[in-house]
């Protein structure tokens, strides 16, 4: 398995875990660099400091949702804390990790047609602790 929207899961509150690429059409994997407050530059240019952790960030690109998508997935956004596997490529391996997610919004342009002309929005699922 590579890093594809497909390798995304979430576990949702009945103990089942869901595919998030029967939602999304991209997710962006980034692994964040959390510096500790020592860190910088000196006056020579070098960088010195203490690196805390790399932090998994996934962000995802929702389509357009329909209202039955939505209240699948609103609630896992809506959740204080998630748990997501992904295919991490340095461990050559599928992970699973505590996250937790940004804020979202999504424009609802018409009540009919099911909601089927929605815009597509993203949201972000953060890891709450550094990648091991």
């Amino acid at each position: 398995m590579f890093l594809n929207k497909d390798s995304l899961q979430v576990k949702v509150g009945n103990g089942n875990w869901i595919k998030l690429g029967d939602y999304i059409v991209e997710a962006k994997y980034g692994f964040n660099k959390l510096w500790s407050s020592d860190s910088g530059r000196n006056l020579a240019g070098v960088q010195s400091g203490t690196l805390i952790g790399i932090f998994p960030k996934i962000v995802c690109q929702f389509r357009k949702l329909n209202q039955s998508d939505m209240e699948t997935i609103a609630p896992i956004l809506d959740s204080a804390k998630q748990k997501i596997k992904y295919y991490d490529p340095k461990k050559r391996a599928t992970e699973t990790i505590d996250t937790y997610t940004g804020d979202y919004e999504y424009r609802n342009k018409t009540m009919i047609n099911n909601g089927r002309k929605n815009d597509g929005f993203s949201c972000s699922f953060i890891a709450i602790r550094k990648r091991s």
